[in-house]
């Protein structure tokens, strides 16, 4: 319940509980021990609800339009405990398109032909990756069981969001397409059982949050005798499914390639430009990492080779991760001078804007007049544009570094 009618509302019913309810003694009976008080709803900028204001939501207009799914899983990541939620349809949209996500991802398993396995145990998978997101799945589980009995609805959504959009959808799918269309047929037969094995077990966990679409791809993907999910027992984590050693070498060709990535688009390399990629300093393991995972570290981030150097050319933009040092040669992609000079002005540009929200931020008399909406939104205003030159300044010394 909201904290503005604990007393109305809450208070009422424990004592009128207490009054008419009474155990073999004759003593009053408590109805309920634990009371979840969330934050208020409020729109987009921050005001309360009001018909006189013209700002009221109608929520069967917004399940029309966006889903049930989405706006309840909208409301459960927003339910920060201690802050109110400010409601903005852009962000429900935002979960009607995680749903449509989770969708494609049922209609990728469906299409690689994935069939529920009873018998499968994900503990003796042998592929790292297939490893690496069994791994991942039992870490998530328990994130969102102790997120969701400690009350951190918004913390169980979270998990779930960045777990299924991205370690699942975007980085699984893509490192599971190569082992689909040239692995083993050993290979290629675990890692279809561990797709489905994985987005059942999503669904699982979704399922508090996301009833009716999670329901819908249950009765899809499982056999034909399975429970309905509802009922169906939560998942728990055993023995066999944590591995830290493919956490470690996944996790690592995951952060090689967003580097790169990063890099490109920080420097705005045209996405089609296949670049060679050099490396120095690297220990064994990862020379092994790099050989084992050569094929989709290009593919994904667009390299058409990886290659050992001592010394990285001049205009090489170089980055770190972990003991190695990475190097991409782009003096004849980019003109790097012309570069440096558009980054100085987009680098000086945010800082005209950072120090007038400042001006304004220190402004006394805007402080008190201001409505504390309206103070927020400059400051959130002031943080994205330090965040953003905090991008440029990092691009620009990776050029001068090259």
């Amino acid at each position: 319940t909201g904290e503005d009618i604990i007393f109305f509302w809450v208070a009422r019913m424990m004592m009128f509980g207490m009054h008419f309810m009474r155990d073999e003694t004759g003593a009053g009976r408590v109805p309920f021990h634990d009371v979840y008080i969330h934050g208020l709803v409020r729109d987009a900028k921050g005001q309360k609800y009001s018909k006189s204001k013209g700002n009221v939501v109608d929520p069967l207009d917004l399940i029309d339009k966006v889903g049930a799914d989405a706006l309840r899983f909208t409301l459960a990541s927003l339910a920060v405990q201690g802050r109110d939620i400010k409601l903005a349809e852009s962000r429900i949209e935002g979960y009607r398109n995680f749903a449509t996500k989770l969708w494609n991802a049922s209609r990728y398993v469906e299409m690689n032909e994935c069939v529920a396995e009873p018998t499968f145990a994900p503990e003796l998978n042998q592929e790292t990756v297939n490893r690496w997101i069994v791994d991942r799945v039992a870490n998530v589980t328990n994130e969102v069981a102790a997120a969701i009995e400690g009350y951190k609805f918004n913390e169980a959504a979270a998990a779930l969001y960045q777990f299924v959009w991205h370690e699942y959808c975007d980085w699984y799918v893509e490192f599971s397409k190569p082992i689909l269309q040239d692995g083993s047929a050993e290979a290629q037969a675990e890692t279809r059982a561990t797709l489905i094995w994985v987005l059942r077990r999503i669904l699982h966990l979704l399922h508090p949050f996301m009833p009716h679409v999670t329901e819908e791809l249950w009765e899809r993907l499982g056999p034909d005798d399975a429970r309905m999910l509802i009922v169906d027992d939560w998942p728990v984590v055993y023995e066999g499914l944590l591995d830290a050693d493919a956490a470690a070498e996944i996790d690592w060709a995951i952060r090689l390639i967003s580097d790169i990535r990063a890099v490109r688009a920080e420097i705005n390399v045209p996405p089609k430009v296949e670049l060679p990629l050099f490396h120095k300093d690297a220990s064994e393991t990862t020379k092994a990492w790099i050989d084992k995972h050569r094929s989709v570290i290009c593919r994904l981030a667009r390299l058409d080779e990886i290659g050992i150097t001592d010394k990285f050319h001049p205009g090489a933009v170089q980055f770190v991760v972990g003991e190695a040092t990475y190097g991409m040669p782009l003096a004849d992609i980019i003109d790097l001078d012309q570069e440096r000079a558009r980054l100085k002005k987009e680098i000086d540009k945010l800082g005209d804007e950072i120090a007038r929200l400042e001006k304004k931020l220190a402004n006394e008399n805007f402080v008190a007049k201001a409505s504390p909406e309206v103070v927020e939104e400059q400051k959130e205003k002031r943080a994205e544009a330090e965040t953003a030159r905090g991008k440029l300044a990092e691009a620009l010394d990776r050029i001068a570094a090259g």
